[in-house]
């Protein structure tokens, strides 16, 4: 399967260097860092969100979870939630769960990175896709994500059952 050729032409125009590897299908951060043997802090997990009316993308580590009541504080928002999936179809013309964390590709929408995933060397994010992953470095991300960087998650008590390659 090739890259979409938008993704490939943002990441190519802000000069991020990343490598796409294929997989087999997946839904969930947790099944892609089974399915690519990774750590799961090195997945970076897309949500949509809705904050007061507009809609952003939260990307965090697959070992964490969003801390609302962090986020709203972040945001100064008076209400915070995580959108319906429908919401990913009809605004942002995607598959649930095919969400990538690079918000130029859906009208320019906002996109917030966790703190967490600063502190790893390589980051897997989702290629917009069910079966192939991008992976950079977290310093690339950021650059191709151009996100906000907060504090708004906290640690989800997950464990893969398939051990991570050692590197």
């Amino acid at each position: 399967m090739a890259l979409s050729a938008k993704l490939k032409k943002l990441l190519d125009a802000k000069k991020v260097k990343y490598t796409v590897r294929d997989h087999k299908k997946v839904f969930t951060a947790y099944d892609l860092a089974q399915t690519m043997k990774e750590k799961l802090e090195h997945i970076a997990k897309t949500i949509v969100v809705r904050s007061d009316n507009s809609h952003l993308l939260v990307v965090l580590p697959g070992n964490r979870r969003v801390d609302f009541s962090k986020l709203k504080k972040f945001l100064k928002a008076k209400k915070v939630d995580i959108d319906r999936e429908g919401v990913m179809q009809a605004v942002f013309k995607v598959k649930p769960g095919a969400i990538t964390a690079f918000g130029g590709l859906y009208k320019n929408t906002p996109v917030l990175v966790d703190k967490a995933l600063t502190k790893v060397k390589k980051v897997v994010a989702s290629a917009g896709n069910f079966e192939q992953a991008l992976h950079m470095t977290a310093k690339e991300f950021l650059k191709a994500t151009e996100a906000k960087l907060g504090d708004f998650s906290e640690k989800a008590k997950l464990k893969l059952q398939v051990k991570p390659k050692k590197k």
